[in-house]
């Protein structure tokens, strides 16, 4: 079995784990439960990202596939079936996904031993951001440039599939039940309670006090504006590190997407939000106020915009989103953190540096003039 490498903590890479390496005698067992062209040999690599386990594995014949083992705290897998029919349906339109293994019963994934396993083929390409923390920008503005297309690409194939949103229960998602609520604390204290652990989180936090502080004035502009989305299934985690490549240098290409786990039907402004606050802002550099890459953000969008034409209505909510975006995901982190792996460092991060600090940086004079210029380009930038 290939060395397990620890994982991306929230603070850099760490050399401990919160879920165990996937083992060789694991890997066989749960593959021989799949119509594999071959038997399990050995697990040759790991994953180092966080909230699952997984490796590359090679097949008695020399094939290889992609295995992520996920605790059943977080997916099982009816959970992962949802993002498997939304792969499904972007592999029919064309968009470059991965392909799913279905097990020998036809499941889309397998349930087994408290854990849910789901198996890939292995995707063409380079893992080019491999070595790259989840926050970081794209390394030049031709490589975001290839980024926005494809999201474009997904979010125009996204149109035809009419599946409903996932229930409120499941953890760490890019959702947006409680943001376009028309009461912003109300939709939270609906929502709350479907998030295990979530409430006994956030007694330890004054949330009462700190979220209207940070979050109302964003809600306040958006609230005006929740009655032209229009609902559309979206990636959820658009970042650099869940793109495959044509090669390594600076012209490579996206020719393949990852990790729909964070999946959901939210709509086009708020998927392209996400993907701008993944991959505009330095959030990994606060002593230096968080730059922001103007070039790579301008080249994304004008990518984005050869695949898919935003509407007036589009172009207004992306920007008024692009505050709130996180909201959602990062309580459910904090639940994560505090109550299953139980990991102060990462509790911190999600409430006081994800959840509070970055509303708090779109408050500040730099988030707002990211605000303003990204509303200006978003005005200028020409549909396709």
């Amino acid at each position: 079995m290939a060395e397990a490498s620890g994982q991306f903590g929230v603070n850099g890479p760490e050399s401990r784990r919160d879920w165990p390496a996937l083992s060789d005698a694991e890997a066989r067992d749960v593959l021989s439960r799949f119509p594999l062209p071959s038997p399990a040999r050995q697990v040759i690599w790991h994953g180092r990202r966080p909230f699952s386990s997984t490796g590359v594995v090679l097949l008695e014949d020399g094939s290889r596939v992609f295995l992520k083992r996920h605790d059943h705290c977080l997916r099982d897998a009816a959970a992962l079936a949802e993002e498997h029919r939304f792969i499904t349906h972007l592999a029919e339109q064309g968009v470059p996904v991965g392909q799913t293994w279905r097990t020998k019963s036809e499941d889309a994934a397998l349930d087994l031993n408290g854990s849910a396993y789901e198996v890939f083929s292995i995707m063409p390409g380079h893992d080019l951001y491999e070595t790259v923390q989840s926050w970081e920008p794209f390394h030049n503005a031709r490589h975001a440039f290839s980024g926005g297309q494809r999201l474009g690409q997904l979010h125009e194939a996204s149109r035809s599939f009419d599946a409903p949103a996932r229930p409120a229960r499941r953890p760490l998602l890019s959702t947006f039940e409680v943001i376009t609520s028309s009461n912003l604390m109300t939709g939270l204290e609906r929502w709350l309670p479907h998030q295990a652990g979530l409430a006994e989180a956030l007694t330890h936090h004054r949330w009462r006090a700190d979220l209207p502080q940070a979050l109302l004035p964003f809600h306040e502009k958006l609230k005006a504006h929740l009655g032209t989305i229009q609902p559309r299934w979206g990636h959820g985690d658009w970042h650099p590190s869940n793109l495959f490549w044509t090669g390594t240098d600076p012209e490579a290409q996206v020719c393949g997407i990852l990790d729909f786990g964070m999946s959901d039907r939210t709509c086009a402004a708020y998927d392209l939000a996400v993907a701008i606050e993944r991959t505009a802002i330095a959030w990994l550099e606060p002593e230096s106020d968080c730059p922001v890459s103007l070039d790579r953000l301008e080249a994304f969008l004008s990518g984005y915009q050869t695949h898919y034409a935003l509407s007036a209505e589009e172009r207004r909510l992306v920007p008024l989103f692009l505050p709130l975006v996180h909201v959602e995901y990062a309580l459910s982190e904090v639940a994560y953190y505090e109550t299953l792996v139980h990991d102060r460092a990462g509790v911190k991060a999600a409430y006081t540096d994800y959840l509070l600090g970055h509303a708090h940086w779109f408050s500040s004079p730099t988030g707002q003039q990211f605000l303003h210029k990204l509303t200006h380009l978003l005005q200028t930038t020409p549909c396709p």
